[in-house]
């Protein structure tokens, strides 16, 4: 057996970043930018109001209470979209809408809540003063003309977008993200509801992975169920370089397996079949076809699963340009007894994070075997148990979390 950091660190050597292209800000969530924007305009780029209310001159709503209100004279009503179209003199405000831009002359806002506007409405009486500057936003406060905005190298999500919207950015440079292929095979296999003939098991695999590729941003193709065969076998691999990026398969890659995935991988290409110090998820198979990276993953489903996310997962997100692959590793507190036996690898237990006060509280998810999918599917992260006979209930554990 190898060590999990060594098969690793083999499987990131071979990735290579994938080359760049511009798309739509709507295309960008997930991807890696590959240029730094600066921003070229103020945002917000005017003095506006951040609630509804009234904008007025701070001083002239000293001492109001409110059994002693103040009244003022309103000259507008001011919208959002709108330019202000009166002064605020002494004595004088304007009604104002969330995010309409600041009258000249005044320099707080009263929320509405704290007013009471009379009959004709041109009259409005404040119960609670303000200070200068209170519930204004002020122009430049978030991003100035040639401040950075989003660094080079930034993995993308939802509010980077937002953000290159408000500054009218809608065309970005990003590293292209895998098209990743995948292929079952085993005569063992079937799809479909039908009765099971004896030997027969369904094929899960393919759709926990296609899911988990999906998940994290990767594009896939699904290249279906392929039987036991050399030439269609070989035939799907030959498609996959030609429209992928990168090949999953599952199965067949344990010690001793008589399988044909194995016999025209190795034909094909530069495979290494490896057995890892881990639990679940020892077998593994990694290599490079005709600049195909291929990953063999275990066939046991849970397996197949782990194995994506110490394996597979940091080594697409390489390629899609991140500098930070890995899952980030959390301390918790074992919430139970997780006891294990000595055996020269490392456990990944399938768990429930419980996250409140205090360090995350770690208890089992349910069944741990690799065959078992119900514990994987209670869990949402996974607990890390060196070598050894485990931890007792209230000791510090390592996890690392699966979405």
């Amino acid at each position: 057996m190898i060590p999990l950091e060594d098969a690793q660190s083999h499987v990131m050597e071979s990735m290579k970043i994938l080359e760049s292209e511009d798309v739509h800000l709507l295309q960008g969530r997930n991807r890696i930018i590959t240029e730094s924007i600066l921003s070229n305009e103020s945002i917000p780029p005017f003095d506006n109001t951040a609630v509804d209310g009234y904008a007025v001159r701070a001083v002239d709503t000293n001492g109001a209470t409110q059994e002693a209100p103040i009244s003022l004279t309103v000259l507008e009503t001011i919208a959002a979209g709108k330019p202000p179209t009166s002064t605020i003199q002494d004595g004088e405000c304007s009604k104002i809408m969330t995010g309409a831009p600041i009258p000249d002359g005044s320099d707080a806002v009263v929320m509405v809540e704290w007013t009471e506007q009379q009959g004709n409405e041109s009259v409005v009486i404040i119960k609670e003063e303000v200070s200068e500057g209170q519930h204004i936003r002020r122009s430049g406060e978030d991003l100035e003309p040639g401040d950075l905005v989003i660094p080079k190298g930034t993995l993308l999500n939802a509010a980077h977008l937002g953000l290159l919207a408000s500054l009218g950015i809608y065309q970005i440079t990003t590293v292209r993200t895998p098209t990743v292929g995948i292929f079952s095979t085993g005569d063992e296999l079937i799809e479909g509801s039908q009765v099971l003939k004896p030997g027969q098991i369904r094929d899960s695999n393919r759709f926990s992975l296609l899911a988990l590729l999906e998940r994290d941003g990767f594009q896939t193709m699904d290249f279906g169920l392929i039987p036991d065969n050399e030439a269609a076998i070989e035939g799907t691999i030959k498609k996959a370089q030609d429209t992928c990026d990168a090949l999953v398969t599952t199965g067949g890659v344990s010690m001793g397996d008589f399988d044909y995935v194995k016999t025209v991988l190795n034909r094909l290409g530069e495979m290494r079949w490896m057995q890892v110090a881990i639990k679940p998820a020892k077998p593994l198979a990694f290599g490079i076809v005709n600049e195909l990276p291929v990953f063999g993953l275990p066939g046991n489903p849970v397996s197949s699963m782990v194995s994506y996310e110490l394996f597979a997962r940091p080594a697409l997100r390489k390629m899609s340009g991140n500098n930070n692959p890995y899952r980030t590793i959390f301390e918790g507190e074992a919430a139970q007894d997780f006891l294990r036996k000595p055996d020269g690898k490392t456990h990944f237990f399938r768990v429930s994070a419980d996250v409140g006060e205090g360090a995350p509280k770690i208890q089992s998810a349910g069944h741990q075997g690799s065959h078992q999918l119900t514990g994987m599917a209670g869990a949402n992260a996974l607990a890390i148990l060196p070598d050894g006979n485990g931890v007792t209930k209230g000791s510090t554990l390592e996890f690392l979390f699966l979405d």
